[in-house]
């Protein structure tokens, strides 16, 4: 058995490599070859370029790589066209993705999308792409059955592995204890994206807005998780010349120590959101795009919620406030950031909810993920 995947970030990256090792179970046979990240390596992918060419986000952000993204996916079209695969596994980045799925259904190759594009939230017109291009959608959260089902895209709802991977009960002091961090003083977990350009957008206010909060708390201290060896550097350099005075701890792929040690997290609007709710910490979420990409979602109207981030989707209400594009400032972040801080029955009652909602999506999301990707190859 022979397996294609495509991942484009650290987060599918994650999901790919839990459903990777859980076929792998089942089907000690299987090969898998493809693109993907440390984890999918780690799970046994054979791989054929390196995950950071496909880890861009926005419209215009995408026009400086569309060249090398195009002769990326002719490259695995041929590739894939030559030497067909069982079957296509597409984890997330649906606009590369998306394609790379069309073409292989169209040679007879089954294809599964893992993880719903957002298209309950904007762009709702890709829908009819989603159609076109998979035979069955795996989706991981529980409000987006209902919209496929309308739209009828075949899909399975397995739920995120992160839900069972986290604790009901998270562990401050082993986090602390694990971190190197003081068990008394304020701890800030501040998480600025998993992209280069994420993190360079965000660095500035997130660290000014840090450094404000020192201000009020003198013993303030700040961690940091990073996804990659380049974010890393890009971030220690923000550090380094804006942020000096600051008690920062930088370390790689240890996002559920740093939100299990925080006391309050800043965070980037995605998948970090669900991370932060998932460790019971009460966030506030920032976010810039590049301007020209925001100002063509909202002159074309293509965002259709009120509230980005993931966490607030899940409860349902605006426990995370959020400041986005020009209301990202260190002012605004610090200021909400210093309420929470301030108020311990707040952050309480925040915690409360999140762990509702954490023990409502625990699944075995691998074996049901596993289970459905196998069925679907029998059917084809």
């Amino acid at each position: 058995m022979r397996i294609a995947l495509v991942a484009a970030e650290p987060s599918g990256d994650q999901l790919a490599a839990g459903l990777m090792r859980r076929i792998a179970e089942l089907h000690p046979e299987v090969r898998f070859e493809g693109i993907g990240g440390e984890a999918m390596l780690a799970a046994g992918l054979e791989s054929l370029a390196p995950m950071e060419q496909l880890s861009v986000m926005g419209l215009v952000e995408v026009l400086g790589r569309l060249p090398r993204l195009l002769k990326l996916r002719h490259d695995l079209i041929r590739r894939w066209k030559d030497q067909p695969p069982d079957l296509f596994i597409g984890v997330d980045a649906p606009d590369f993705n998306l394609k790379l799925e069309t073409r292989m259904r169209e040679g007879g190759v089954p294809t599964v999308h893992y993880v719903c594009p957002t298209v309950w939230a904007w762009r709702p017109g890709r829908v009819k792409k989603i159609r076109r291009a998979a035979d069955l959608v795996l989706s991981i959260f529980p409000f987006e059955e209902a919209f496929l089902h309308q739209h009828q895209v075949p899909s399975a709802y397995v739920g995120h592995p992160m839900a069972a991977d986290y604790p009901l009960q998270p562990d401050r002091v082993a986090a602390r204890d694990a971190l190197g961090l003081k068990k008394e003083a304020p701890v800030l977990a501040l998480l600025p994206g998993s992209r280069v350009g994420e993190v360079k957008r965000l660095a500035p206010p997130f660290l000014g807005a840090a450094r404000l909060c020192l201000e009020k708390l003198p013993q303030l201290q700040v961690v940091t998780p990073l996804a990659t060896a380049r974010t890393h550097e890009d971030f220690q350099r923000a550090c380094r010349e804006t942020a000096s005075e600051l008690d920062i701890t930088l370390v790689r792929n240890r996002t559920r120590q740093a939100l299990e040690a925080a006391d309050v997290v800043l965070v980037a609007s995605g998948t970090a959101t669900f991370e932060a709710l998932l460790c019971e910490r009460p966030m506030v979420v920032g976010y810039r795009l590049n301007a020209l990409t925001h100002g063509i979602i909202r002159g074309l109207k293509l965002l259709q919620i009120e509230h980005v981030s993931m966490a607030n989707l899940l409860t349902g209400e605006p426990l995370a406030r959020e400041y986005l594009q020009g209301e990202c400032t260190a002012e605004n972040l610090a200021g909400a950031l210093l309420d929470l801080f301030g108020d311990a029955e707040r952050r309480d009652v925040i915690a409360a909810r999140y762990r509702q909602v954490h023990e409502s999506l625990v699944m075995e999301t691998n074996d049901l993920a596993a289970r459905a990707v196998l069925k679907q190859m029998e059917k084809t």
